[in-house]
């Protein structure tokens, strides 16, 4: 389905930020996503990250794979760059893109599916490379597109459409993430926009590769066998006179104000998902604790959230590659390529 424009339309009162613009300039087009999709309220945290940290659009590039969260980027800074990968493969475009241009920012946006199945080489050998980047991965533990089948990040346990539990164990972006040596490393809820804000703003700062879980149910395929809205049920029960499908209009999931260290978040079919933010004397700077930490609220049934783990002591690819300040893209042809005698003498070092 194609993206409708956004009418340009601009309140003479609305608030401007230090480059003289609003959040209506930090957005995209219509979104086509489901109603009430988490990864629609991803979309509205990256514009007011980048609103806030008064971003120019236009040094912003936006990259993606294949899949409901890929679509993403066309929902916030038109403005901006773009670049829409083969399935699974947005991290090594992006690390050439980054390669090539170190004065942009970047901001790749996959799913679960997308970098946990297909792209999990290429997300283990951006992390290792620690490019400068901000890795938004939207977690909701299926294939949205293809009609809800469990992802690498499925619960086991954990219920299909079509009523199967999951019995194969998941894999955990953020201790991967902290296996391989990420510098940053943040976990956070779709509903939970007072605290994904702040989270992004940092990944955005953050001098390397800054990957963010984002958990961001999908509204469509929560539905549970045994209801009698379901689409199991309806599709038993209907006569059909034409293939159809429908997505029933549902409420964005927030997260509660109830001041509690643990959050339980009720979803749309009934289940409920169990949140622990990091408490005041959390060091985020001990890889060691950062993962002991995630893997005891896991065998609690929680999910760990909140700013995990952070190395602002690590080298970004640029800085072991020790390339020039000046980005590749604009250095001479003469530079790039010197001839064949500096050739011959680079090569006479390996003799």
């Amino acid at each position: 389905m194609t993206s409708i424009a956004k009418p340009p339309v601009r309140h003479p009162s609305s608030r401007t930020n230090g480059i003289g613009l609003t959040l209506r300039d930090y957005e995209g087009a219509m979104s086509t996503l489901c109603a009430g999709c988490g990864h629609d309220s991803v979309t509205a945290a990256l514009v007011q990250a980048a609103w806030e940290l008064e971003l120019p659009p236009h040094r912003a590039a936006k990259m993606s794979g294949i899949g409901c969260s890929s679509k993403t980027t066309a929902y916030f800074m038109k403005q901006s760059h773009g670049f829409n990968s083969v399935h699974g493969r947005m991290p090594s475009v992006t690390s050439g893109a980054a390669a090539a241009n170190r004065e942009l920012i970047y901001i790749g946006i996959s799913g679960d599916g997308d970098s946990l199945s297909i792209g999990l080489g290429q997300l283990s050998h951006a992390i290792r490379r620690n490019v400068n980047m901000l890795y938004v991965l939207e977690n909701n533990g299926v294939y949205g597109l293809t009609k809800g089948q469990f992802s690498a990040s499925a619960d086991v346990g954990s219920k299909s459409k079509k009523g199967e539990a999951n019995e194969s164990t998941p894999i955990d972006p953020v201790l991967l993430a902290l296996t391989l040596g990420a510098t940053f490393v943040a976990r956070s809820f779709s509903g939970d926009k007072r605290q994904l804000v702040p989270i992004l703003k940092a990944g955005l700062s953050h001098k390397g590769f800054a990957i963010v879980d984002v958990i961001s149910p999908c509204v469509s395929f929560n539905d549970h066998e045994g209801s009698t809205k379901s689409y199991a049920f309806t599709r038993e029960h209907e006569v059909e006179a034409v293939h159809a499908d429908f997505v029933p209009l549902r409420r964005e999931i927030t997260m509660p104000e109830t001041g509690e260290e643990v959050h339980t978040v009720q979803m749309h079919d009934g289940a409920s998902v169990r949140l622990r933010a990091t408490t005041a004397d959390y060091d985020p700077t001990n890889r060691e604790s950062a993962y002991a930490h995630v893997r005891a609220c896991q065998l609690r049934g929680e999910i760990a959230t909140g700013l995990l783990f952070l190395d602002e002591s690590g080298k970004e690819m640029h800085d072991q590659l020790r390339t020039p300040a000046t980005p590749l893209v604009d250095l001479p042809y003469e530079a790039l390529c010197p001839g064949s005698a500096a050739l011959d003498k680079l090569m006479a070092r390996y003799r």
